[in-house]
């Protein structure tokens, strides 16, 4: 639930080593502590005084799925509360984890004036061993991804731009402020608006054209966040990195009009999930954050450490074809009609990933037809793609950039 406060600017004065307190709760060896130490130095502010912190914009926490056998996912899923009452029967625990997001700009050096958006963990004594790996985690993959000298070409993942550690322990990682909104708040946004096209009796109040405008311009608007996001993955993959939490919370916009779509920057966020695949840091990963991943991979049959990377970006990408579905589906229904958990359940556990099946479902339902309309785009195509990245077997999922490069994502269709 997005909470607006209002509150002056202030400035926290906590002295904690931002860095040697995530290398020492991370775990990393030494090596790796001294690299990402050079790196982070070198590029992140953590210097508490650096900041000033302004109101509380949000929060939002972690949810377990247990009810569903055929569920494939990664450690964790983002939900905001509101959520939570769409649930209905079935058995979700929420984490303990919960994170809050804060306004706020850089005070002084270089980047002053910057704004900024504060993602703070809390510390041990609420949040546990796992919210201090989680923040660790985070740190680790951010600094990963963006000591590359070839970062700076990749705009669809969130930046950071620095952190601290208050005196009460908890981690306050601050990110380039490039919008507040997330790809599940424009579906919702855009759903709402499908329902207020309709009357009490249920016929259109639009006239055609202005209805075939719309649909038009929210077919190019998400196909555009669609290729965004999936460049931001194959970007994390080509360097050696998994996100496993992707989901429409993770995925930042700068914008929300569907008129403004030539100048929408989709950013992946939320990477206190992500695993690391290079093959010296999957032999013998025993980490919390991982495990999960790789017990998976194990029921799967995947035993080498070529066939476990292999399975780690499959997971991404089954996970990247569900966004792909929610995002064809619930800005082109009206609100209620459909929801991320439903959609899932469809897909996995009533037609068993057929996704012509659900097509011939769908089919019959004339308030999912805007839906069928957009993936039937290409003579199918939207539904050969879905298709191949929710494919059963995780060796026949196509890479990132095989689905950036395929014919529906190209974008001659919109």
């Amino acid at each position: 639930m997005m909470m607006l406060l209002s509150a002056d600017y202030l400035s926290f004065s906590s002295n904690v080593c931002f860095l040697r307190e995530f290398n020492r709760s991370f775990g990393l060896d030494s090596r790796r502590r001294r690299k990402i130490g050079r790196c982070c130095r070198a590029t992140l502010i953590t210097n508490s005084e650096s900041f000033e912190v302004g109101r509380l914009i949000g929060s939002y926490g972690f949810m377990n799925i247990t009810s569903y056998s055929g569920f494939q996912s990664g450690m964790g899923m983002e939900f905001v509360p509101e959520d939570v009452g769409r649930f209905r029967a079935q058995d979700v625990g929420e984490g303990s984890v919960n994170i809050r997001l804060y306004e706020g700009r850089i005070a002084q050096g270089p980047l002053r004036g910057t704004s900024v958006i504060f993602k703070v963990y809390p510390g041990q004594q609420v949040g546990g061993f796992e919210a201090d790996s989680m923040a660790a985690n985070e740190l680790s993959a951010h600094a990963s991804l963006q000591s590359n000298s070839k970062a700076v070409a990749c705009q669809n993942i969130q930046v950071l731009l620095g952190g601290f550690e208050t005196k009460t322990g908890e981690q306050w990682l601050a990110f380039r402020n490039d919008g507040k909104y997330t790809a599940a708040d424009y579906a919702k946004v855009a759903s709402e608006k499908m329902s207020k096209i309709s009357d009490l009796g249920g016929q259109k109040n639009w006239n055609p054209f202005e209805k075939d405008e719309t649909v038009k311009r929210r077919r190019y608007f998400v196909t555009k966040l669609l290729q965004g996001t999936i460049r931001g993955l194959a970007y994390m993959h080509d360097h050696d990195r998994l996100h496993q939490s992707l989901g429409p919370a993770s995925v930042v916009l700068n914008t929300m009009a569907d008129k403004e779509a030539s100048y929408l920057i989709p950013r992946l966020r939320d990477l206190a999930f992500s695993v690391d695949v290079r093959y010296s840091e999957i032999e013998g990963d025993t980490r919390t954050l991982s495990e999960g991943l790789w017990r998976r991979a194990s029921v799967a049959g995947a035993f080498t450490l070529m066939e476990k990377r292999a399975f780690g970006i499959a997971d991404d990408i089954y996970e990247a074809g569900l966004l792909f579905a929610y995002m064809s589906f619930i800005p082109f229904c009206e609100a209620g009609v459909m929801d991320s958990l439903s959609l899932r359940r469809l897909l996995e556990n009533t037609f068993k990933l057929d996704v012509q099946a659900m097509r011939e479902y769908c089919l019959a339902d004339d308030r999912l037809l805007e839906a069928v309309k957009f993936l039937d785009l290409g003579d199918g195509a939207g539904w050969e793609l879905l298709q191949a990245m929710l494919n059963g077997d995780f060796r026949q999922r196509p890479i990132a950039e095989a689905v950036l490069n395929h014919r529906f994502l190209a974008g001659a269709f919109v």
